[in-house]
């Protein structure tokens, strides 16, 4: 069995409305909920971001890439992926990986649903619980393989 990098990670589950954070420990053993962060305003939603890397100080952050079940990236990949590249750029030398984030709303609502958590009060907690599958998935996809998840975002200067 192969094991984790050490260092604490970050991961982003962006929506249009909202951006869910998780964090793990130093570890990389479990993922938590931290936040949810407004997502409509780009800007601030990016700022708070920055200073979560500054508080948590992060090995790296992971951000969910929503695919379609065939693999294919659509309108909202490409929005994720700007999002990526302009938080990789704000907050480098920590680095920005895209996972696969295929099923992760889904798997968090049902999760939400199935330990009694409404929808309505439930929908800024899911997006947290979205960004924990997102970061459990990564953690361990990486003790399996031995590698870093995903790919790394390039910050082009």
């Amino acid at each position: 069995m192969s094991s984790v990098r050490r260092g604490r990670r970050l991961a982003v589950d962006v929506g249009d409305a909202r951006v869910g954070v998780a964090s793990c420990d130093p570890d990389g053993v479990l993922a938590t909920p931290v936040e949810t962060v407004p997502g409509r305003d780009v800007p601030a939603a990016q700022r708070r971001l920055m200073a979560l890397v500054e508080e948590y100080e992060p090995l790296e952050v992971v951000v969910g890439l929503p695919r379609s079940l065939n693999g294919a990236e659509g309108p909202a990949a490409l929005k994720v992926r700007a999002f990526a590249e302009e938080l990789a750029k704000n907050i480098t030398p920590v680095r920005v990986r895209l996972v696969d984030e295929r099923m992760t709303t889904v798997t968090a609502a049902q999760g939400m649903r199935a330990s009694g958590v409404s929808s309505k009060k439930g929908r800024s907690r899911i997006d947290q619980a979205a960004a924990v599958v997102i970061l459990q998935s990564a953690l361990d996809t990486e003790r399996v393989s031995g590698e870093p998840p995903g790919q790394c975002v390039e910050v082009v200067v």
